[in-house]
């Protein structure tokens, strides 16, 4: 799944992306407004589902190579987060649905949390 299919499922609006980024392949998703909780995710081309608007946030996803954060319940950085994503590469979405709803939606469409057992 793209980034650009994301922006499409979740009906989103881009905060900041480049049109490369748009179309970078994404494996696996999080959903938590814990940091704590995203810390303990494990690395791999990640998409962080969060109404957390603050700069730990940036600066979380950087540090677990997270390539995509979309902020749920409409919620919207302000400028300074968005220049700071920017520096760092990470794209910026934000969606209306709840966190429940749109990581529902993205798990239906394929994509998976990063560790599952079945």
């Amino acid at each position: 799944m793209t980034i650009q299919d994301i922006k499409e499922i979740l009906q989103a609006t881009i905060l900041w992306a480049d049109e490369k980024m748009l179309g970078c392949e994404v494996h696996t998703a999080c959903g938590s407004d814990m940091m704590s909780d995203v810390l303990a995710f494990v690395k791999d081309q990640a998409v962080l589902l969060t109404g957390l608007v603050n700069p730990q946030v940036i600066r979380t996803a950087e540090m677990m190579d997270i390539v995509c954060i979309v902020f749920v319940r409409g919620k919207n950085p302000d400028p300074a987060m968005i220049d700071l994503a920017r520096e760092r590469g990470i794209a910026l979405l934000s969606c209306d649905y709840r966190m429940f709803t749109a990581c529902g939606l993205l798990y239906e469409n394929g994509l998976r949390g990063g560790c599952e057992s079945r």
